[in-house]
């Protein structure tokens, strides 16, 4: 919205700063992380008071997860408010790529928020049923993946790009939106398997968050899609804007999740995160690098998945506990040292990401 003020602009006055993304996911980064310190604490209060009991505990979950009983969850509104806010205060609105990514980020909240919802409400961990989060998740990322690939270039449509190989393209077809279904739903449920330890999910979401910005930025200039060797996606730029409120939102709300958590993000905050994560690849044609950049989360998913398909196979457990997180809680190590351990990592698969951006 701030953009607009480039129109009272002369081309050497403070209004023309308003034109530089740089500039604009500057300020993005700052109201967002102010957002998180003004509200966090009186959104707590209020949480705390309506949920009364907290976010049930599961019965079945490591044994020092019950001295959590009664900490409120939902904080995912923290961030997406901060988030949302910050975005179209900064961001131009005439760009359809952010559009798509918050559209993706705030419809899977409202999921996040009704489960969460069930769950506080009739003290159980079973919220909304599986299949209806699934279904409605399919639906919005469906909806998603349409208006990205309309808005992609004739050449990149419907188009799988291949990592430091920019003439490598796939063309999938009519297969694509399925996959970008995928890749959207994916990362919002990874996102949300990974959530299970205080501070854990947040910090991972912003290195790989702030990582896709800085690609989304590359990708947007075909300046740097030349001297870096990628394909151009003209408007993508902007998605920094988006990224850098998500970095400052999630300062905001690791304040209040630190160990020991005041507040937990919920699937309010998981699913939302981790939806746009999967849109801002989707639209910026980096699908694939996804994968390393939130390998985190791509490995949390998948020891569920062997777990579950294992044991139905054998009737034995591959991993003490899953997700993998777990497992290593029950191998006795410390909370804290498991999220920092993970934080590296993740910090560690960005800079891999990174590295895709081939210089010639």
């Amino acid at each position: 919205m701030l953009y607009w003020l480039t129109a009272l602009s002369d081309g050497g006055d403070f209004f023309n700063l308003f034109r530089y993304i740089t500039f604009r996911a500057g300020g993005a980064f700052l109201t967002a992380l102010v957002f998180g310190f003004l509200f966090g604490r009186p959104l707590i209060a209020v949480l705390r008071r309506k949920q009364g009991k907290g976010q049930p505990i599961r019965d079945d979950g490591p044994e020092g997860h019950f001295s959590k009983a009664g900490t409120p969850t939902m904080g995912g509104l923290l961030i997406v408010g901060a988030l949302a806010t910050s975005t179209l205060l900064w961001a131009r609105w005439d760009n359809p790529f952010m559009w798509i990514v918050l559209g993706v980020t705030l419809a899977f909240a409202l999921i996040g928020f009704a489960d969460d919802y069930a769950k506080v409400s009739k003290q159980t961990t079973a919220g909304v049923p599986g299949k209806i989060r699934l279904l409605l998740g399919f639906l919005i990322a469906g909806i998603a993946a349409y208006f990205a690939t309309i808005s992609h270039p004739d050449d990149l449509q419907n188009q799988l790009a291949v990592p430091v190989l920019k003439d490598a393209l796939i063309n999938l077809g009519i297969l694509f939106i399925p996959f970008a279904i995928i890749v959207i739903v994916g990362a919002a449920n990874a996102v949300n398997l990974t959530d299970g330890l205080d501070g854990l999910a947040i910090m991972p979401v912003m290195i790989a968050g702030g990582t896709l910005g800085i690609i989304a930025y590359a990708v947007g200039r075909v300046d740097f899609t030349e001297y870096l060797d990628v394909h151009y996606v003209p408007g993508t730029g902007e998605l920094l804007i988006f990224t850098s409120a998500l970095f400052g939102g999630g300062l905001g709300f690791l304040w209040y999740n630190a160990p020991p958590a005041a507040v937990f993000m919920g699937d309010t905050g998981s699913l939302a995160l981790g939806g746009a994560l999967g849109a801002i690849a989707v639209a910026t044609k980096h699908e694939l690098v996804l994968a390393i950049v939130g390998g985190l989360f791509v490995v949390e998913a998948l020891s569920v998945i062997i777990q579950v398909l294992y044991f139905k196979r054998t009737g034995k457990r591959v991993f003490l506990m899953a997700p993998i997180h777990h497992h290593y809680e029950k191998k006795g190590w410390a909370e804290p040292q498991i999220v920092i351990r993970f934080w590296i990592i993740s910090l560690i698969l960005a800079m891999i990401g990174l590295a895709t951006l081939k210089v010639r």
